[in-house]
């Protein structure tokens, strides 16, 4: 890309550095100081940044959805990382060049419901109907509550040796 400042020079328009260029919002869209290091940024309609570079090489490109969440970004470096969303707009998938990777799971009032990684953490919880957090484990053993799920023995009978018993709660 040209230099703004080559461009003034050749025009012949007076001018001092820094060079800054905003927009209507008054957000930067060019820079470049004396010494030559410049700087390019482009956003969407809603001001979301959409892509940068400056004169080092460096870019990164950003896309987003309709309610502009982030979907996807990548640099010059060959990073990238992309996002899914769910109806609601709550964070469903990610993964990025890494290979790391997570999800989401959530109820129908939106809360989390479960949540794993590529490094094979995960959580699950669980709520009331106030969407209160009644239940939360994970898999580095941390526990607390009871699952609505749990499996209960109470009021079952089981027969040892030909004996019945009626089992009850602990």
């Amino acid at each position: 890309m040209k230099k703004l400042s080559e461009t003034y020079k050749e025009l012949g328009i007076a001018f001092s550095f820094p060079i800054e260029i905003k927009d209507d919002n008054g957000t930067d869209t060019y820079w470049e100081d004396s010494d030559g290091y410049w700087s390019r940024w482009k956003r969407d309609a809603n001001g979301k940044q959409t892509y940068y570079e400056n004169s080092t090489g460096y870019w990164s490109r950003y896309e987003r959805d309709t309610n502009g969440k982030e979907t996807y970004y990548e640099d010059s470096t060959g990073y990238w990382h992309k996002y899914e969303y769910n109806a609601d707009g709550n964070e469903t998938y990610c993964e990025n060049s890494t290979g790391y990777w997570h999800r989401y799971e959530y109820d129908a009032n939106g809360n989390e419901t479960y949540y794993e990684n590529s490094g094979g953490y995960w959580r699950k919880y669980e709520y009331d109907a106030k969407g209160n957090e009644t239940y939360h484990e994970n898999s580095s053993g941390y526990l607390r509550g009871t699952p609505k799920t749990a499996k209960t023995c109470e009021g079952k009978v089981i027969e040892v040796d030909g004996t019945k018993y009626k089992l009850t709660a602990l």
